[in-house]
């Protein structure tokens, strides 16, 4: 696995290496986009529109456990690349098997007391009035394979490490495919309802599952390891944990940010305005699809040729992802700003949420041209190992201006005020992250260069 990543991450163009790395992440985020899109779709009308409202509300909370093993696999997938960038293979297994011990531990721990504390998370989350009983129906049975997600969501991040972005693809279509059907099954030739959806969802986890731990043990990956390897490192768990952070933080923020959208909305509108939310949640996952993938795509290059010593290629690298970044995340914006009102009719009938949802859909993704600078550029810091200015640039958007926007606008606007909170989030934190990503590539990578020219 070194000899083939460091051909390809260490000398391809970068250009060519970006789309070679890309694309199959933008096809695997599309394909699990359109999972979440579709099963939105399925849910509203087999079962209804309020049932779309019962699954955004448990969605951060899932989410959020899940992305515990994302976090642990993000940072050590950062160590990953740069150790092979750095001929160091010995570090890289026993970082792989610090991932597997850590993921295990941290999310068993979080699903126990998730169940335990179910009829207080649920409410709080927004899981209210009608939407509370099918909500914690969905919650309860999906809790039961977080730990799997988790685990397949780490091993994925160490699948792209290694730079084989194609067994990655797959790991994150196989959830998404047998969702879908697994949904068809339950909910419409069984008719469980959301009792169906819940096991669709669990049961996608598994069959995701069983294909990340045979890709691990077959010859397509050389991270092969042993008993030893599982044992904690303090040094390594340290590193983990730091780099994972960022990740682990801005999905936190992204749970209370739902937390909190949720619950000003049902005061507001009720909810329909919490299903109307929820659709356009979808979008966001879906629509950025092509975005997340170049920022994907970018991270095991920025990490590997950093841990290389070649930062030439590394400000490459960061140029051209922000270039094709910016241009997809505009093509991203014309759809959104001509078909919302069809976007709308796609999820329900229902007449409230038909008509409410194009102007909301309109204000959330206004900002959406500017976004590559903040992705690429907090991507960069957590890339090369630099855990606070990761994690400082990662909380800007959600955490340092959207949450402090939606508690003051709304106030004053009533709903517009929630809708007009995103755009300006997106500005503000672009604004702060180019500044920051400048200065780094003056101030440290420069020099760098020309102290390796010289």
């Amino acid at each position: 696995m070194t000899k083939i990543s460091s051909k390809d991450l260490g000398q391809d163009p970068i250009g060519k290496l970006l789309i070679k790395q890309a694309v199959p992440a933008s096809i695997g985020i599309l394909v699990m986009s359109l999972n979440v899109l579709i099963d939105t779709i399925f849910v509203g009308n087999w079962i209804g529109s309020i049932a779309i409202a019962a699954i955004n509300v448990v969605l951060p909370v899932s989410f959020f456990i899940a992305a515990l093993g994302m976090a642990i696999g993000i940072g050590g997938a950062s160590i990953i690349s740069r150790s092979l960038g750095a001929d160091n293979p010995k570090k890289a297994l026993y970082t792989f098997g610090n991932q597997i011990t850590l993921t295990l531990i941290v999310t068993l721990a979080f699903v126990a007391a998730g169940l335990t504390f179910v009829d207080s998370i649920v409410p709080s989350f927004g899981g209210k009035g009608d939407i509370f009983d099918p909500a914690k129906v969905y919650y309860i049975i999906v809790l039961y394979g977080v730990p799997v997600l988790a685990l397949c969501m780490m091993g994925n991040n160490v699948i792209r490490a290694e730079g084989k972005p194609k067994f990655g693809m797959v790991a994150m279509m196989i959830p998404s495919v047998g969702n879908l059907v697994l949904d068809y099954i339950f909910i419409n030739l069984l008719d469980y309802g959301m009792y169906g959806a819940a096991w669709a969802t669990t049961g996608s986890y598994f069959l995701c599952f069983i294909y990340i731990v045979w890709f691990f043990r077959s010859g397509n990956s050389e991270l092969k390891i042993g008993w030893k390897h599982l044992g904690l490192r303090l040094d390594i768990v340290r590193e983990i944990g730091a780099l994972g952070f960022v990740t682990l933080a801005r999905q936190a923020v992204v749970s209370i940010t739902y937390l909190f959208v949720n619950n000003i909305l049902y005061h507001l509108g009720g909810e329909a305005s919490v299903t109307v939310y929820a659709i356009i949640g979808r979008m966001l996952m879906f629509a950025l699809f092509p975005v997340l993938g170049v920022t994907q795509g970018f991270l095991p290059i920025a990490g590997f040729n950093y841990g290389a010593g070649m930062y030439t290629r590394v400000v490459e690298s960061i140029n051209i992802a922000i270039k094709y970044a910016a241009l997809l995340a505009l093509l991203v914006f014309t759809f959104i700003m001509i078909f919302p009102e069809a976007i709308a009719r796609v999820f329900t009938t229902d007449a409230d949420v038909v008509n409410n949802t194009p102007h909301a859909m309109r204000w959330v993704f206004a900002a959406t041209p500017v976004i590559a600078i903040q992705l690429i550029g907090a991507a960069y810091f957590q890339a090369v190992g630099k855990a606070v200015p990761a994690l400082l640039l990662t909380l800007t958007r959600q955490g340092f201006f959207f949450i402090p926007l939606i508690l003051v606008l709304p106030r004053f606007y009533g709903e517009i005020g929630v809708w007009i909170s995103f755009p300006i989030a997106d500005l503000l934190s672009t604004m702060v992250t180019g500044y920051y990503l400048n200065r780094e590539v003056r101030q440290k990578l420069k020099p760098a260069i020309s102290a390796e020219k010289e």
